[in-house]
């Protein structure tokens, strides 16, 4: 069996779990009204706040977080295998499982990407700051990369987790609130000392979110240089879930636990 052969089952199999969770027509009244009441939320506060650009740079902000939230749920994709009891038929198959567990879950990047771009395009037109058409597809593939590399950090994520699922809610949650707080979403980057700066650089979406905005306001090669960088950090962080899922499944194999949940 091919590489690709198995990417592109393990894709279909996490996608036909998602229609079993939502149909298009729950998926737009239930998920995707939540999250343009999610950003709409934030876009009233930079309202309220009054200064100016306030409320688009919050409405941005928060859209683009839509797809690094939707792609660290990952967490709990790759977390569920072990209790699914999947994870020795992984350990004994000749494909590197890290390949199977991300696969699995890249349907989240496309979901991601979805609710992300719906979002931004919804609340800018409610709030009076609508995207030109030239611009919206340009804005789309940035926000796509935003949601891949989330989703990379959140495989990782999980794939150290694989012991531990009693606490993936809760790293999922403060991995969110880290990003939310650390990577331009809400506040400016500026505003923090250089140490978390430093350390928002190495996290998923800080890049991405910078392309995002400076591509809303049509300067496409400004945003070719964070583009680039985020999918730096992405590729970085999904090098390292390879190494960390091979070092969890050799130790697993010879001390006999990988059939073990805790």
């Amino acid at each position: 069996m091919t590489l690709l052969l198995v990417i592109r089952r393990a894709f279909w199999l996490g996608a036909r779990d998602y229609t079993s969770i939502f149909t298009w027509k729950t998926w737009l009244t239930n998920w995707f009204v939540r999250v343009v009441a999610q950003v709409s939320f934030f876009a009233l506060v930079g309202r309220l706040v009054g200064a100016p650009g306030q409320t688009e740079f919050l409405l941005v902000g928060n859209a683009v977080m839509l797809a690094a939230m939707v792609g660290m749920w990952a967490v709990n994709m790759v977390s569920w295998e072990r209790s699914a009891g999947t994870l020795p038929l992984l350990a004994a198959s000749p494909t590197h499982p890290a390949v199977v567990l991300a696969a699995r879950g890249a349907y989240l990047v496309l979901d991601g990407t979805l609710s992300a771009s719906g979002a931004l395009l919804v609340t800018a037109v409610m709030f009076g700051t609508p995207l030109p058409s030239s611009r919206v597809p340009v804005v789309i593939i940035l926000i796509a990369v935003v949601a891949a590399s989330a989703y990379c950090f959140g495989t990782l994520a999980g794939s150290l987790l694989l012991g531990f699922r009693s606490i993936e809610t809760i790293v999922t949650n403060v991995g969110l609130v880290t990003l939310m707080t650390l990577c331009g979403v809400n506040v400016p980057l500026d505003f923090y000392p250089e140490p978390l700066r430093w350390v928002s650089s190495l996290l998923p979406l800080t890049h991405g979110l910078v392309a995002v905005r400076l591509a809303v306001a049509g300067d496409f090669r400004g945003a070719l240089l964070p583009t680039m960088q985020e999918a730096l950090v992405g590729t970085g962080w999904l090098t390292v879930c390879l190494l960390a899922v091979s070092t969890i499944m050799r130790r697993g194999r010879r001390t006999g636990t990988l059939d073990f949940a805790s």
